[in-house]
């Protein structure tokens, strides 16, 4: 590959000429080509003034340009179009410590760089230096230094020079060095190295002059064969496997490799094994990292299906020791714990609370409704069933409370269904009485119900 900057239309013909010829690999035909077509090329290349001697007295400009790869540097002469080239400088290697700078030390840090390795050119001398970096032309201005910054202005203080913007696309000779090209001996070492691995994966590779034809790789998964064997062992599958193919609009499909799919979805029977290793790759693995329970979810649906999907999704997640370990709350904080307040008169302010899982009755009762009052202690233990629907708990708490003690002010009580029903909520409201709930998972709000409760459980056993 030939690369000439800023030559006349003569040697930029020829370079195309040039280039055009690698594509032609008959080599007979590339040597008498190419022997005489280089010849000519030399000739007028000899013509160029790639470089010039320096005059001193001149003014310096010097132009660079960095990039994450390689930095770059032109050095130029000839008042007053500067149009007379010095020196070129393209540098690739940078060091370890140097990646991780930012963009604005990385242009300064080439900066700097010039002064060192053009320090007998530039000392004692006015130089201009333009950068494609805007921000700095406004260093010696800036308030705030970083101390790397601080440690390089000690050394630019020692020349007379200015920092120009220079737009990068203006800037197009550095811009070229600094993106260079590797060579193409670096390109066919790859090329083999490539070509060894797919040799180790007993693949036919075929070498030719401008191409590299290769067979083709099908990797059958594992996974597919243990879910179909599991499938045929799981009888619910089964059943649905000889009726998926009877109608077409049937959502259970089963496709040539045997396999049964749910609306574009692999059906996972009821295996644990095989559930298990779905779970640990989509929540464990490199490309997952540890997702929370309703991403996990809505990621595992698109691809499987299983009855209780969501729920082995979540406890998997409750059960992980590293998201427990590391992972940040991001609800709002519950805030202080604050006491109830203390009622002003008995009966005034009720707790409630059922005790269930009692052995039956004669009359049917299997569960105590447990009502408390707050101030004096005193309570109703009222035998019901279970199953009682709303309508029914509410008549009897009106015969047996509202009755005797009349309407309290307020109930505290668990979230129960019945009492967060909105039938119970509704009657509430029409007799003036405010529910006052406690928190989730934390039985201590209502605490003298659950302690009742607890005394009346022993006592019945």
């Amino acid at each position: 590959m030939v690369e000439v900057n800023a030559n006349p239309e003569p040697a930029q013909n020829m370079t195309i000429y040039i280039n055009n010829l690698n594509e032609k690999i008959k080599i007979d035909e590339l040597k008498k080509s190419l022997h005489a077509v280089f010849s000519q090329f030399k000739k007028i290349l000899e013509v160029l003034a790639f470089k010039t001697l320096i005059h001193k007295g001149q003014a310096w400009v010097i132009f660079e340009d960095v990039t994450s790869a390689s930095n770059a540097l032109r050095q130029m002469q000839g008042f007053p179009f500067y149009d007379k080239p010095m020196n070129y400088q393209c540098f690739a290697t940078q060091r370890i410590h140097e990646k991780n700078y930012p963009t604005h030390d990385l242009e300064l840090a080439a900066v700097v760089f010039v002064l060192k390795i053009w320090r007998h050119y530039l000392y004692g001398f006015r130089f201009e230096v333009f950068s494609d970096h805007k921000s700095l032309k406004y260093l010696f201005d800036q308030k705030e230094l970083n101390m790397r910054q601080r440690r390089w202005l000690e050394l630019l203080k020692d020349y007379d020079f200015g920092l120009n913007y220079h737009p990068g696309k203006a800037n197009v000779v550095a811009d070229a060095l600094s993106r260079k090209t590797l060579h193409m001996s670096a390109l066919m070492v790859k090329e083999f190295e490539l070509l060894e691995q797919f040799r180790d994966l007993s693949l036919v590779c075929e070498l030719t002059p401008q191409s590299v034809q290769l067979g083709m790789l099908r990797i059958n998964s594992d996974f597919l064969n243990s879910t179909r064997e599991a499938q045929q062992v799981d009888l619910k599958f089964v059943d649905l496997m000889t009726t998926s193919n009877d109608t077409e609009d049937n959502d259970f499909k089963v496709d040539d490799q045997g396999v049964l799919w749910f609306r574009g979805r692999i059906c996972i029977p009821d295996n644990d094994d095989l559930k298990k290793l779905i779970l640990e790759e989509s929540h464990k693995s490199r490309l997952s990292i540890h997702p929370g329970a309703t991403k996990m979810y809505h990621d595992l649906k698109k691809l499987f299906w299983w009855s209780s999907l969501k729920r082995d999704v979540a406890q998997f997640v409750y059960a992980c020791l590293t998201c427990q370990k590391s992972k940040v709350e991001h609800q709002k904080p519950a805030g202080l714990l604050t006491p109830l307040d203390v009622p002003e008169w008995k009966w005034d302010s009720i707790s409630m609370d059922f005790v269930t899982s009692l052995p039956n009755t004669p009359r049917g009762h299997d569960a105590i409704w447990i009502v408390v009052d707050r101030l004096t202690k005193s309570a109703h233990f009222i035998p019901i069933n279970i199953s009682y629907p709303v309508a029914q708990l509410a008549e009897i708490y009106v015969h047996s409370i509202v009755k005797l003690h009349g309407v309290p002010s307020s109930i505290v009580s668990d979230r129960d269904p019945r009492f967060t029903s909105r039938f119970w909520k509704s009657l509430q409201d029409a007799l003036g009485s405010k529910l006052r709930l406690s928190s989730a998972y934390h039985p201590q709000t209502d605490g003298q119900s659950e302690r009742r409760g607890r005394s009346n459980h022993w006592k019945i056993y």
